[in-house]
């Protein structure tokens, strides 16, 4: 059995350049696409396996990587653009006419991951973005239609990528999230 995680990393995940200085998204419309400006590289780039990102199509997993909500710059046809769910943590922003998620903005100031903006790596119309360094939310691929004995071999592939596999964030991001909790609750006295 072929295991498919997304068509950007099925061959072999490709490693960023190190100087990425950004490019441009562009989403999947023939026709007057949606295109968003990106200063910068990306940092945790991940496949994700969560059923609120969106996945080309045969793909399992998304990739998304995140940037400062600073360096993000609709720059044509954001007229075609809505807000997937209003009531989401994620303000996905998806194209109305080819469904690619241009973009997710945290609004929620007291979200650990505000001023962060999440993007998919792969509709960069330029190469050399840093590269996947992870899987999140590895079951949450039942929750989408694949069999749960399917997953032993999911993860075996995740590994052999090169991309470890959590059914949450990394440790990294994880130990963000607590930091930024344990700084907003009160001092014990």
């Amino acid at each position: 059995m072929t295991v498919h995680i997304h068509p950007s990393v099925d061959s072999g995940v490709k490693q960023g350049t190190g100087n990425f200085a950004g490019g441009t998204l562009v989403c999947k419309c023939q026709d007057k696409p949606v295109k968003v400006g990106i200063k910068g590289d990306v940092a945790h780039n991940h496949a994700c396996g969560c059923t609120q990102c969106w996945k080309p199509e045969g793909a399992t997993f998304a990739v998304i990587a995140v940037v400062p909500r600073d360096n993000v710059t609709v720059l044509e046809n954001g007229d075609k653009l809505r807000v997937i769910d209003a009531s989401a943590t994620i303000q996905r922003h998806a194209c109305k006419v080819c469904g690619a998620h241009m973009y997710g903005r945290i609004e929620n100031k007291g979200h650990p991951f505000y001023g962060l903006d999440f993007i998919h790596p792969e509709l960069f119309t330029e190469g050399g973005s840093a590269a996947p360094g992870f899987a999140a939310f590895v079951s949450s691929v039942i929750e989408s239609g694949v069999e749960p004995s399917e997953l032993p071999a999911i993860r075996s592939r995740l590994k052999e990528l090169g991309l470890e596999p959590y059914d949450c964030l990394s440790p990294a991001l994880m130990d963000h999230i607590a930091a930024h909790v344990a700084k907003s609750r009160p001092k014990a006295a």
